[in-house]
């Protein structure tokens, strides 16, 4: 049950005082009573305590309660989402090896696939969220990884992973998913057939826009692999002090999302009524409504819409005028926010997106549904008068 894995699992209190929180173990370090004690330790590491880069007491906890609401045996955390990201890829190929990459990841993971991994020998090809049965014939004798992100965090294409993971291992090729758009409440992957679960935890699973985290899951085979090579190499360890935040974070996880959800819900309701909305990106109404519903219970607060209208001078204008929306990066925070992709058209050095310039990305916090919405029309207004 989710609120005995939030609140109970991990946290065996009588070793601290029966304190309600538990404590944070700010050490790098762990003393050893003898030679044979540290043997025993350091044949097993990934749960025991030798030094922080490897496993601590606080972030112990949090593995277990993160590992638990994936359905999964383990869990590593990391210092940031791409942490994750590139130690999971990483573990799994070499060179020489091909992956198979959705053609619309997070635009961090898609400059570790397409500069850094070919960099070192490993082949890379593309496919498309909707082409699960085409992806059969991109398939090669070196592809070791398919690497997918669903829904994606800009236009929420979702893939089918029942269907992706069912072929994957045909020819036993690792599958590996970005969930930090649905998180473990609204998806569960492994329960899908995909071996890796990575998020960025920087996102809802933390929840308060003051940590930079992110999460491996996967079975305990995979774990230990990965933990005692690629994680222990690489060192992309999250801190005890930050691991106490996540716990923090964890507590209120199922409110804060049920809360983004439903308000999310309204706006969208009211969007689909503005006439200076030209299109909506939500994984329940798009045309894979049907599949986003087999695999997913809810959405969250991320969506995308596209402004109607063919000038950068009136998405210039919304912009500055939908001022109860910060404009940031990230999203899962507690705030409310804006991404306008004309941020990213005519700079210097820099190839325009393929994604509209009309594209706005929104998350939507825990402010009050009407208080949003007020500033949504303030700023479709202010299009219209200008």
């Amino acid at each position: 049950m989710i609120d005995d894995i939030i609140f109970h699992l991990g946290e065996d209190r009588s070793e601290y005082h029966d304190a309600v929180v538990p404590p944070i173990y700010q050490t790098s370090n762990f003393v050893f009573n003898s030679i044979d004690d540290f043997k025993r330790k350091v044949a097993d590491e990934l749960d025991n305590f030798v030094y922080t880069r490897g496993n601590n007491p606080t972030v112990k906890i949090l593995r277990q309660k993160i590992a638990a609401l994936e359905k999964c045996e383990d869990a590593l955390i990391t210092g940031s989402g791409m942490g994750a990201i590139s130690t999971a890829l990483i573990s799994q190929l070499r060179a020489g090896d091909h992956l198979l990459c959705i053609k619309k990841p997070y635009s961090w993971a898609n400059r570790l696939v397409k500069d850094l991994l070919t960099k070192f020998g490993i082949e890379v090809s593309y496919f498309e969220s909707d082409t699960t049965e085409a992806l059969r014939q991109m398939i090669k004798t070196n592809t070791k990884v398919i690497y997918l992100e669903s829904p994606n965090s800009l236009t929420l294409e979702v893939q089918d992973l029942r269907a992706i993971a069912a072929i994957a291992k045909e020819h036993s090729i690792v599958t590996i998913i970005d969930n930090s758009y649905s998180t473990p409440l609204y998806q569960r992957p492994k329960e899908l057939g995909i071996d890796i679960i990575v998020h960025s935890a920087t996102k809802y699973l933390n929840g308060h826009s003051d940590v930079m985290a992110g999460v491996i899951c996967a079975d305990k085979t995979m774990i230990a692999k990965i933990f005692h090579t690629e994680y222990m190499i690489l060192g992309p360890s999250i801190s005890p002090h930050d691991a106490s935040l996540m716990l923090r974070g964890l507590r209120t996880l199922p409110l804060r999302l049920q809360r983004s959800d439903e308000t999310a819900l309204k706006i969208l309701e009211y969007l689909r009524t503005e006439p200076l909305v030209r299109k909506i990106y939500y994984p329940f109404t798009d045309a894979t409504a049907e599949l986003a519903k087999s695999q997913m219970s809810g959405c969250g607060g991320l969506f995308s819409f596209e402004l109607h209208t063919e000038s950068k001078e009136d998405v210039n204008t919304f912009n500055d005028a939908l001022d109860k929306f910060f404009f940031a990066v990230s999203w899962g925070g507690y705030e409310s926010l804006k991404l306008p992709i004309l941020a990213f058209y005519d700079n210097p050095g820099r190839p325009n997106p393929s994604i509209p310039f009309q594209l706005f990305r929104i998350y939507i916090g825990l402010e009050d549904a009407d208080y949003l919405i007020a500033n949504f029309k303030k700023a479709f207004d202010r299009v219209r008068n200008d």
